[in-house]
């Protein structure tokens, strides 16, 4: 029962963590736009517009990244997974996810994860799903693909 109650307590933290980025993002995004229809002074308030848009452009897309793990949490919980690990299969931790709810991994699994390059543990890759079907019949040789290298 402690593990279904500490879950309804995120979802809450979740909803009120997405409902402040959607405004924090409509906000950046506007002050975007209103950067873009300003005029500048001169090179020192332009340079200082571009370095403003950058910052507010880089916050952005941080924000909008966050968003979207928030939503893919708050679809887990919809869907019943939320609190399994996509590695193992296992329960993360109620610390874990208390420290990051959106956490899709237990912390084995994610350390794993970062030391092979980013590959889902205990996964391998299906080729199957990058095979072309239309041409199955065919071999494809390494003087038939052609590379730009330049």
């Amino acid at each position: 029962m402690a593990r279904k109650d500490a879950a309804a307590k995120m979802r809450e933290v979740l909803i009120k963590r997405r409902d402040a980025l959607r405004k924090a993002l409509a906000g950046d995004l506007s002050g975007l736009n209103n950067l873009r229809e300003q005029s500048a002074g001169d090179v020192v308030d332009a340079a200082l517009d571009s370095a403003h848009g950058e910052i507010t452009s880089q916050l952005a897309e941080v924000e909008s990244r966050e968003l979207a793990h928030i939503e893919n949490a708050l679809e887990r919980m919809r869907q019943g997974t939320y609190g399994k690990c996509e590695g193992c299969g296992g329960s993360i931790p109620l610390a874990r996810l208390q420290a990051l709810p959106y956490a899709v991994m237990c912390i084995h699994c994610q350390q794993e994860m970062e030391q092979n390059g980013g590959a889902l543990p205990h996964r391998h890759a299906d080729w199957r799903r990058v095979e072309d079907s239309s041409s199955r019949d065919t071999k494809t040789r390494f003087s038939d693909i052609e590379m730009d290298v330049s």
